[in-house]
């Protein structure tokens, strides 16, 4: 199975982008990005999965994908040398075999959580058993990464390219669930090109975040 895709795009005019100038410092001056670790609160979100039975992840795949599509320098990519502005991305996230190797799977963002969770559930079982690195090949200009810890509570998480960065999209960490009292928390990191985000535009998603995960039945019923 492949869902449908959306690819859609609006190219971006540099020269009267408001960000060209940080753009070109950020890339040919001082090439530069930077990470930020939040601890989560989703005692809402986790109960809501659990009493929908729906998997956790699912739920996370889809409200930062959501999330995103209101953030609009967190979707500046390039296709075909053209810096652009994609209407939606898609979560490319990591799944683990028996032997504790990984495999890398995406699915198409929709805006219906459960058209999307069907289409997540679809992946997983066609793909999630193949062991490789990528059983699903990305066939899409506009996948961002998304991953879990769920085995270690961090407080930082920095993903290290040993090559220049070529692409803009944020890179999203979870970690594992800490219980404190009736509250369990999750800390979430995300690393992010300085060519496009600055830490006020990183400050603004982390808020619309919670108050997706503090309000999931507002996106997930539907």
């Amino acid at each position: 199975m492949t869902e449908p895709l959306n690819t859609n795009f609006t190219p971006i005019d540099q020269a009267t982008w408001s960000r060209r100038e940080y753009f070109y410092y950020f890339t040919k001056m001082m090439p530069t990005g930077f990470a930020l670790t939040v601890n989560m609160d989703v005692t809402k979100l986790l109960a809501w999965t659990r009493a929908h039975q729906v998997k956790f992840n699912a739920a996370y795949l889809y409200l930062v994908s959501h999330c995103l599509t209101d953030h609009p320098e967190m979707r500046v990519g390039r296709f075909d040398d053209q810096l652009v502005t994609f209407d939606v991305v898609h979560p490319s996230y990591t799944v683990l075999h028996d032997d504790h190797s990984m495999s890398n799977l995406w699915t198409a963002y929709t805006p219906e959580f459960t058209t999307f969770n069907q289409w997540y559930l679809a992946d997983l079982a066609q793909y999630g058993h193949i062991t490789g690195p990528m059983p699903k090949a990305p066939q899409s200009p506009n996948l961002f990464t998304i991953g879990s810890l769920p085995w270690v509570e961090f407080t930082s998480y920095t993903p290290l390219p040993f090559t220049p960065l070529n692409t803009f999209f944020p890179v999203f960490q979870a970690g594992k669930f800490t219980v404190h009292g009736l509250q369990t928390t999750m800390p979430l990191s995300i690393t992010i090109h300085h060519a496009v985000a600055d830490g006020y535009h990183v400050s603004k998603l982390f808020n619309d975040l919670q108050a997706a995960f503090n309000q999931p039945a507002t996106l997930l019923e539907k």
